[in-house]
């Protein structure tokens, strides 16, 4: 499997489960991601990010959120 092909596919898995952790539809989360530009963070950090579990990675999307003032509850 291509690098790239990876990058999706962890993509995918940390959009479920900011989903099912946030109890929000996948869309919405979707939505946050690219106002924050989280999917674009992953594929920058994947060279880390791969070597991490999928936790690891979401507690490091949480902290960047949290950091650029994105309200989680709303």
């Amino acid at each position: 499997m291509s690098e790239k092909s990876e990058i999706v596919f962890m993509q995918v898995r940390l959009l479920r489960l900011a989903s099912e952790e946030w109890h929000m539809p996948i869309q919405k989360v979707n939505e946050l991601f690219d106002k924050y530009s989280i999917l674009k963070f992953i594929e920058e950090c994947y060279g880390v990010f791969h070597m991490e579990g999928d936790y690891a990675v979401f507690d490091e999307i949480k902290t960047l959120l949290k950091n650029k003032g994105a309200n989680l509850n709303a």
